[in-house]
C-alpha cells in the first residue's frame, strides 16, 4: 500500500475486530459442519421437502414484491406529494421490526380478526395465517422493502430527460417505463430482487407467528432449522450451512458490478457538450431562466409569421424531396394516427405559452426558427413548455394544424425533442435508438428500421448503426439523436443546440443535412443555438430573448446588420454598447461618450446600442491626428487568432468603453508592439458606428 493509503493502527485495529467479530460465527459453521454426513442429511426427504417449500414461497414473494415494489419505488423516486418521507419510512419499517412483531403485526392486518382478514374470509373465503399463502405474505412482507429502497435508489440516479424524450418520440407513460427505465434501472432492479428473494428465503420470525410451523404447508428450511437444532444439532448445521452457502452466492453474484456502484446505466456525455439553460437536478427542479420572474411576450405574426409583410417566404412541403418521410395522418384528438405513409400535411404552429415564461407564437409551416440568447434566458423553457414537460410554465393553447393539443399527454402532441446531450438510451444501439419514435407509433418492426436505417445513412452515421451510446463519440452521439427525432416524423420540430458537439467539419456537413430536411418540412423547427452561422444558415426567423425578455424578432440579414442586443452583437463578433442618444452622440452606460454620424439621428433621449465591427476599430502606438472623433487610450488584454488576422481586446479607462475588440492583422500587431498588458490608443471613426434604437 502507498503511504497515503496506509491505514493507521488506531483504525485498522477495530477494523480487524469487526472482521473477525463477523466471520468467527460464519467460521464456526464451517467448522463444525458434518462434513461425512452432510449429502444424507441434505437429502433426507423433510429437508428436500422443506427446501422445496422454502423456494416455492421465496419465489412467489419475489413475483408478489416485483409486482408491488417496483411500482412503488417509481412513485417514491419519481413523483412529489405530501407525506413522502412517510411513507418511506413505513417501506423501511418491516426492515427494523422485530420478526415477532412483524407476526403479530401480519395477524392484526390478515388474520381472521384482523382489519382485512375477515374480509377475505367472509367474501372470498381466503384465510391467509397457517397456509402456504400466509408464508408467502409473511415472506414479502419483510423482503419487499429491500427490493423497494434499492430500485428507488438507481430510479433516482436516473435522469428524466431519458424518460421525457421517450415522450417527445411518442411513448406513453407505460412503454417508456417498460422500454427505457426498466432496462436502464436494470442493475439496481436485480441487485434489489436477488436481495429481496435472499431475505424472503431466510425468513423465519413472521413466518412461524403469522403461518405456523406446519410440515409441508408452511414450515420452510428456517423453520426446518430451528426444530432440528432441538433434536439434531448437527442436522441444524448442515441445513444452515445450505443457507449460508445460498446468501453467500447471491451476494458474490452481485459483488462489484452491481452493489457499491451507481445501478444505473447512463449515456456517456458528449465531449465538448454545450453548457445547459438548465440546472441539473430532478424532475421537478425550477426552469434556471425563470429566477429572472420576468415575462418573455412575443407575437411572431408581428415580425415574420404568417401575413406578415417582413417574413420569410413559406416554404413548400413537396413529396419526394430530400426532406422528411411523410408524416402520419392526424387523429380526431390531434394526435398523429398509426396509419402508413402518406403525402405530407401542413402543420403551421399556434400557440399561447403562459406561467413563469409568457409567449404567443403564430408560425406558419415551413418555417425554421432560431431562438438565440445568453444561457437562462428562456430557450430551453419555451421548448419544455411546448412539450408540456416543466412546471414553470405551459402551453393553454396548442394547435399545429389542426385540433387543439394542449390538453393531451407529451407523447401524443406529435412534437420531437433533441435535447442538448442528445438523450440517447445507452441499451439500444444507434438503429434502435432511431427507430424507437416510429416503433412508439405502430410502425412495424421491419419498415421502422428500414427508415431509421435511411436517417443514420443522412446523416452519415449509417455505418455505426449496431453500436450502442457508449461506443460512439459525442459528435456521432449528437447526429444520431438528430436522426432519432428526424424520423419519428413530427409535426413540431425542437432542436436544443444539436450541433454543439459536432468539430467543424463534421458540423457544416450535418448542418447541410438538416437544411436540406428542413426544406421540405413540413411543420416549423425551433433551434435554440449559441452559433450565428446555424441561426443565419438554418433559421427564417431569429427570436432573441434576453433576461426573460423578447429583445428582438427579425430575419437573420436584420439581425445581423442591426442587432438590439448587447449579447447578440457579441455573438455576431461585432462591439456594442448600450446607452442615450444625446446632442448627435451616445453617451453609453458606463459613462463613455461616442460621437455618432448616424443619419437620420434617433431623437435625444432614445435608449440605443452603438453597433461597430472590429475590424473598423484602429489601434495606434500614440495619440491618432486627423479624421476619428472617437479617441481613447486602452490596455490590451487578450490577443487571440481569429482566421488569418489577430482580434485585440483592449481595456478601456475612465471616460471610455470598457471594452472594445479590434482586429488586425499579424504585421500589423507585430509593428505596434501589441502584447497582454501593452497600451494602446483607439480611435473609431463615426461613421463606423452604426446606432440601433432599442
Amino acid at each position: 500500500m502507498t503511504p497515503l493509503r496506509r491505514a493507521p493502527l488506531a483504525l485498522a485495529a477495530p477494523a480487524l475486530l469487526a472482521v473477525a467479530f463477523l466471520l468467527l460465527p460464519l467460521a464456526g459453521v464451517l467448522v463444525h459442519a458434518p462434513w461425512g454426513t452432510l449429502g444424507e442429511r441434505l437429502t433426507a426427504p423433510d429437508v428436500r421437502e422443506a427446501l422445496g417449500l422454502s423456494l416455492a414461497v421465496s419465489g412467489w414473494a419475489l413475483a408478489l414484491s416485483l409486482l408491488l415494489g417496483v411500482p412503488l419505488a417509481w412513485v417514491l423516486a419519481r413523483v412529489d406529494f405530501p407525506g413522502k418521507a412517510l411513507l418511506r419510512v413505513v417501506v423501511m419499517l418491516p426492515m427494523v421490526l422485530p420478526p415477532t412483531v412483524a407476526g403479530v403485526a401480519l395477524l392484526q392486518g390478515f388474520g381472521r380478526r384482523g382489519l382485512l382478514g375477515g374480509v377475505l374470509a367472509d367474501a372470498f373465503g381466503v384465510t391467509l395465517p397457517f397456509s402456504t399463502a400466509g408464508a408467502v405474505v409473511a415472506a414479502a412482507f419483510v423482503a419487499m422493502p429491500f427490493l423497494v429502497i434499492s430500485l428507488e435508489g438507481a430510479l433516482a440516479g436516473l435522469h428524466p430527460r431519458y424518460e421525457e424524450t421517450a415522450a417527445s418520440l411518442g411513448a406513453g407513460p407505460l412503454r417508456a417505463f417498460l422500454t427505457v427505465t426498466v432496462p436502464m434501472v436494470g442493475p439496481g432492479l436485480v441487485a434489489g430482487a436477488a436481495l429481496c428473494w435472499a431475505r424472503a428465503l431466510g425468513e423465519f420470525g413472521a413466518t412461524i407467528t403469522f403461518a405456523g410451523n406446519l410440515p409441508g404447508t408452511t414450515q420452510t428450511l428456517p423453520l426446518q432449522v430451528y426444530l432440528l437444532l432441538q433434536n439434531d444439532p448437527e442436522g441444524a448445521v448442515a441445513v444452515s450451512l445450505l443457507l449460508l452457502v445460498t446468501a453467500a452466492a447471491v451476494l458474490v453474484a452481485l459483488r462489484g458490478r452491481w452493489l457499491g456502484h451507481a445501478a444505473v446505466r447512463e449515456a456517456r456525455p458528449a465531449p465538448g457538450g454545450p453548457e445547459n439553460d438548465e440546472e441539473p437536478g430532478a424532475a421537478a427542479a425550477p426552469d434556471a431562466d425563470a429566477g429572472t420572474g420576468a415575462r418573455l411576450r412575443l407575437r411572431l405574426r408581428k415580425c415574420g409569421g404568417r401575413g406578415s409583410e417582413t417574413g420569410p417566404a413559406q416554404r413548400s412541403a413537396r413529396p419526394g424531396t430530400t426532406g422528411p418521410d411523410p408524416g402520419p395522418d392526424e387523429g380526431e384528438d390531434g394526435a398523429p394516427d398509426r396509419r402508413g405513409d402518406e403525402a405530407p400535411a401542413s402543420w403551421p404552429l399556434s400557440a399561447a405559452v403562459r406561467g413563469a415564461t409568457a409567449l404567443d407564437l403564430d408560425v406558419p409551416a415551413g418555417t425554421t426558427v432560431a431562438v438565440v440568447g445568453p444561457n437562462g434566458a428562456g430557450k430551453s423553457t419555451l421548448l419544455r413548455a411546448l412539450l408540456g414537460l416543466t412546471p414553470r410554465a405551459a402551453a393553454t393553447e396548442l394547435r399545429l394544424g389542426g385540433p387543439e393539443l394542449s390538453r393531451l399527454p407529451p407523447h401524443r402532441r406529435g412534437i420531437a425533442w433533441v435535447p442538448q446531450d442528445g438523450a440517447l438510451f445507452p441499451h439500444l444501439t444507434a438503429l434502435a435508438n432511431t427507430a424507437y419514435g416510429l416503433r412508439a407509433r405502430g410502425v412495424p418492426r421491419a419498415a421502422a428500421r428500414a427508415q431509421a436505417h435511411r436517417w443514420l445513412e443522412r446523416l452519415g452515421v449509417g455505418a455505426l448503426a449496431h453500436r450502442r451510446p457508449g461506443q460512439l463519440s459525442g459528435g456521432q452521439a449528437q447526429r444520431v439523436a438528430l436522426a432519432r427525432a428526424l424520423a419519428a416524423r413530427p409535426r413540431l420540430l425542437l432542436l436544443d443546440e444539436p450541433l454543439a458537439a459536432l468539430d467543424q467539419t463534421t458540423r457544416a456537413r450535418v448542418r447541410h443535412a438538416l437544411r436540406q430536411h428542413l426544406a421540405g418540412y413540413p411543420g416549423v423547427c425551433l433551434i435554440v443555438t449559441h452559433d450565428p452561422v446555424e441561426a443565419v444558415s438554418l433559421a427564417d426567423l431569429v427570436l432573441v430573448v434576453e433576461e426573460g425578455r423578447l429583445v428582438q424578432c427579425a430575419d437573420p440579414a436584420e439581425v445581423a446588420r442591426h442587432p438590439r442586443s448587447p449579447w447578440v452583437a457579441r455573438m455576431l463578433g461585432r462591439n456594442a454598447w448600450p446607452g442615450t442618444v444625446r446632442d448627435g452622440g451616445l453617451d453609453t452606460a458606463g459613462g463613455a461618450r461616442l460621437v455618432t454620424a448616424a443619419d437620420p439621428a434617433p431623437a435625444d433621449g432614445t435608449a440605443a446600442l452603438a453597433v461597430v465591427a472590429p475590424e473598423a476599430v484602429s489601434l495606434h502606438a500614440a495619440r491618432p491626428s486627423g479624421s476619428p472623433r472617437n479617441v481613447w487610450p486602452g490596455t490590451v488584454r487578450e490577443l487571440a487568432a481569429y482566421g488569418a488576422r489577430l482580434r485585440v481586446l483592449v481595456a478601456g479607462g475612465a471616460g471610455a468603453p470598457a471594452e472594445v475588440v479590434a482586429e488586425v492583422t499579424p504585421a500589423a500587431a507585430a509593428d505596434l508592439g501589441l502584447a497582454e498588458g501593452a497600451g494602446v490608443w483607439v480611435s473609431v471613426k463615426a461613421t463606423e458606428i452604426t446606432v440601433v434604437p432599442l
